[in-house]
């Protein structure tokens, strides 16, 4: 495939943040004007599936790493086995603008299809390059992330109507599920293996993909779905997908997610999902300074004290101190900050992570989440069974074999 040359650069572009202060750009994609939370993420690779998260609906994202575009944009026509988008985790870009320090001239990959600016021209998303990425993300970093507007335009940039756009911009309180969530049933896999809901609050594609590796046909189902609704299927399980925006905001998912916790039926909540079970067991969820995004975060199992390296995606947590009397306890734990990375109930089938098990991008060192849930569905209804402890880490079989002699230059 031969490389691509970037083509719609070159647009006066500004970001503005409440807090006054002001980037000034070269703007890249689709010349618009929008306004949304700004946060950073911190991954290296990946921009494909990380524009495409459905968590990220209604900001605005800054890349800390400071090349992007290179690799450009694959075709949304390569499926994997199970006929899910191999390098896209929905149907569209999710993020309402994108910043990045240094863009591409040109894109070349075996699967290159079209360059990153290309792709955000043709989904109507305004990007920046050239802002001084580090000195942004140091702001959000000590001062929270906050609101911001971006303007992309072929012409003199009219700051004052930028302002007044952000004056009256807001993200939290705001419900994101009918945007992202299906607007009806579908499903995917054999009709003759047993099925696994997903509650759709804005799930990836390779959740999806990661229930049906483990022998499951996925029917997905609107945020808003009762319980009446998901057990006409006869499920073996439940699964909360992720999502955008405050977990509060979702009490219809709330109401179900309580009523599969009273009935014991075998849940697993993922990042958002897993703020929704925690809500609908009585705990309390509050918003992080600058949350967790990232293909590098670090979460402790409880049950062994193996050390996980995650993706995550989230600007919400769990209060710990809440969970008292919810039935539920810590499983993972944040290595840096120790906030609350997974509960799982004391004695039912329910578990939830607020990292990504099935990355994508990111590491897949705990893709074993989704083979637990498996086995807790098999062992019928307990909440631990022996087979699904923590795997630990394998010890190297190489002797350590003493070297002769000092270091090599080394006077003796």
């Amino acid at each position: 495939m031969p490389a691509l040359q970037q083509t719609y650069t070159g647009y006066a572009a500004k970001l503005i943040l409440e807090d006054g202060s002001i980037f000034d750009g070269v703007g890249f994609g689709y010349p618009s004007e929008i306004a949304g939370e700004v946060v950073f993420n911190t991954g290296m690779v990946g921009y494909t599936e990380t524009l495409t998260d459905p968590s990220y609906r209604g900001q605005i994202l800054c890349m800390t790493y400071p090349l992007v575009g290179n690799y450009g944009v694959p075709s949304f026509d390569a499926k994997d086995e199970y006929g899910l988008p191999k390098f896209f985790e929905s149907d569209g870009i999710q993020v309402k603008a994108l910043l990045i320090h240094d863009l591409s001239d040109v894109a070349s990959h075996w699967s290159c299809t079209k360059t990153l600016d290309q792709w955000l021209y043709e989904e109507k998303i305004p990007g920046i390059y050239g802002i001084d990425t580090r000195e942004l993300t140091k702001k959000l970093r000590v001062n929270g992330v906050m609101m911001g507007a971006v303007a992309v335009s072929q012409n003199v940039i009219d700051e004052s109507r930028l302002k007044k756009a952000l004056a009256v911009a807001k993200y939290e309180g705001l419900n994101f599920m009918p945007e992202v969530s299906t607007s009806g049933p579908k499903e995917y896999g054999d009709k003759d293996k047993d099925c696994i809901i997903v509650l759709d609050t804005g799930v990836k594609y390779s959740i999806i993909r990661n229930i049906m590796r483990t022998g499951y046909r996925v029917v997905r189902l609107p945020w808003d779905a009762s319980y009446d609704d998901i057990m006409s299927y006869s499920p073996k399980g439940v699964v909360i997908s992720n999502g955008p925006g405050d977990p509060k905001v979702c009490t219809s998912t709330i109401k179900t997610a309580s009523k599969l916790i009273d009935t014991s039926t075998p849940t697993l909540g993922i990042c958002l999902g897993n703020q929704i079970l925690a809500l609908a067991g009585g705990a309390n969820t509050y918003k992080l300074k600058f949350g967790h995004r990232g293909q590098n975060k670090p979460c402790i199992d409880k049950r062994n004290d193996q050390v996980y390296v995650t993706s995550q995606n989230h600007g919400y947590g769990i209060d710990p101190k809440s969970l008292g009397k919810t039935g539920f306890k810590v499983w993972f734990a944040n290595a840096d900050d120790n906030t609350v990375e997974g509960i799982e109930h004391k004695n039912k089938p329910i578990i939830a992570v607020q990292f990504h098990p099935e990355a994508s991008p990111g590491p897949y060192d705990c893709t074993y989440v989704f083979d637990r849930f498996k086995e807790i569905i098999a062992a019928g209804m307990k909440s631990e069974p022996i087979s699904a402890k923590a795997p630990r880490a394998k010890k190297s079989s190489k002797k350590k074999t003493k070297k002769k002699g000092g270091r090599k230059g080394a006077k003796r």
